[in-house]
């Protein structure tokens, strides 16, 4: 527990945030479930400044029916090379709930 963040040391994305950044074989298997239950993944990019305040811009659409991790990995790569002053974050969209299943900051600004 001694590596869980301090919640007043910088602004806060979600749960995660709390937790240590997380390693390329965690943020695999965290796209990985967002896969096994079926939700859509989608890639957001925000200014650093502007990330509390506004919508976040989505890059590209969101990869309907995506199958495979390391397409979502070379996107998440893609956005974070062509705005690397951005944050970069991941969601997973639930077709039946119409809502969020979960999303998680994967790079920062």
């Amino acid at each position: 527990m001694s590596e869980m963040q301090d919640y007043k040391s910088g602004p806060k994305f979600e749960t995660f945030s709390y937790l240590p950044q997380m390693t390329p074989d965690q943020t695999r298997q965290h796209i990985q479930f967002i896969i096994n239950n079926g939700w859509n993944p989608a890639i957001e990019h925000v200014e650093p400044a502007r990330s509390m305040t506004y919508y976040w811009y989505m890059w590209k659409l969101p990869m309907f029916g995506e199958q495979s991790v390391d397409v979502v990995l070379a996107e998440l790569e893609a956005c974070h090379r062509e705005y690397p002053n951005h944050h970069v974050r991941l969601l997973g969209y639930d077709n039946y709930s119409q809502s969020q299943g979960m999303n998680f900051v994967v790079y920062r600004g």
